[in-house]
């Protein structure tokens, strides 16, 4: 009798025991559920700012790419290389032609996250990587203006020995609008720059409808969407389009820093606000991957390109006439130290390819790399 009544005595601890379980596993499905949830959540308001984009479905990776060494090809998959385009186009939403300003080359390290920027001096003199005309050289920025974002990528991929097959572009508008979004950014302008920049906003202001204050003198200012822009596109002081293409990556570097520091209001509005301002052959799912890391992100060195230069007045394709470029002194060592600045390569080897580029803008210019002076 004894023991029965012990065997007795734990029907209630086991149906104590049997009730925990169930209703920890009510509470594994609820929190699975709920997660569900949350996912579709998240993927509905994905694809609600994806919409958003002006995505390029005719742009294609292959189309753009050049032959490359297997080597060259294994260090350049370590990272995310892609071509972005800053337009001087006086109609907003027109991505198709019209003078890429601005050219830069991000590449982001998809172990750190580092980001590093290279802005193409637009009046690089350069192979256009033109299909229809396989010996046009002129200006970088020319490439854009005669086919688009495909010539424009290609002609960088040639150049350069790069595989870059994604790419951004962007008018005045954007970067305005990204900028007031922001708050503005904090950039110290010099007495020379002043006149220039207050002259610049007066047509920004008129391309874009913003309002902005003329500045009253030099010193260190929050500058808004125009002023920021108007920044931007300063090119009549020293150093000309060498120091303006700092005074570029200056502007994103700002904006990177305000970006990674805003709550997530802001960020929707920015998406909200930016997204129909830019067009990009990126999809959906690489966008989505890339924003996963956003906060991830860090902003390395940054450079212009060509690092070694001359000048000298050429004829240029596609307009017919001779005007003063920048010269790569020679093209060959300008990208390898490219590749050593953004891929961490000690003896990088140009392409025939490349080296034969180089040899022909030598040939054009009489422009020679400082070790054969």
């Amino acid at each position: 009798m004894a023991k029965e009544s012990k065997i007795q005595g734990q029907k209630p601890d086991s149906k104590k025991s049997k009730d925990r379980k169930r209703r920890k596993r009510k509470v594994i499905i609820v929190v699975i559920e709920l997660l569900f949830l949350l996912g579709v959540l998240i993927w509905v308001w994905v694809n609600s700012k994806m919409d958003k984009l002006n995505t390029d479905v005719t742009f294609r990776g292959q189309d753009v790419r050049v032959e490359l060494p297997k080597e060259t090809q294994d260090v350049l998959g370590e990272y995310t290389t892609i071509a972005l385009f800053g337009l001087d186009n006086r109609d907003e939403g027109s991505y198709e032609s019209g003078n890429s300003d601005v050219i830069m080359v991000a590449r982001i390290d998809k172990g750190t996250k580092e980001v590093r920027l290279v802005s193409v001096y637009r009046d690089t003199f350069l192979k256009m990587a033109d299909l229809d005309n396989p010996n046009a050289y002129s200006k970088a920025n020319a490439a854009y203006a005669k086919g688009g974002p495909k010539q424009a990528v290609r002609m960088l991929n040639t150049n350069l020995d790069l595989d870059i097959q994604e790419y951004v572009s962007f008018d005045f508008s954007a970067v305005a609008e990204a900028v007031d979004i922001l708050g503005g950014v904090e950039i110290e302008v010099n007495g020379a720059e002043v006149d220039h920049l207050n002259n610049y906003c007066i047509e920004t202001s008129k391309v874009t409808g913003k309002d902005y204050s003329p500045l009253p003198g030099a010193g260190t200012y929050n500058l808004n969407g125009v002023q920021a822009v108007s920044y931007g596109r300063i090119r009549y002081t020293a150093g000309d389009d060498f120091k303006r293409t700092e005074r570029q990556r200056l502007v994103v570097e700002k904006m990177v820093e305000k970006a990674l520091a805003s709550d997530m209001g802001t960020i929707n509005e920015l998406i909200d606000a930016v997204f129909p301002k830019i067009k990009t052959s990126l999809d959906k799912g690489q966008i989505v991957s890339l924003a996963t890391d956003a906060f991830n992100y860090k902003l390395g060195e940054n450079a212009g390109f060509p690092f070694d230069i001359g000048s000298a007045v050429v004829d240029i394709a596609y307009q017919r006439s001779r005007q003063d470029c920048v010269i790569p002194a020679d093209l060959a060592s300008n990208v390898k130290e490219l590749h050593d600045f953004l891929f961490g390569t000690d003896s990088y080897q140009v392409t025939d390819s490349v080296q034969g580029i180089s040899d022909e803008i030598e040939y054009r210019t009489g422009v020679h790399a400082k070790s054969k002076e």
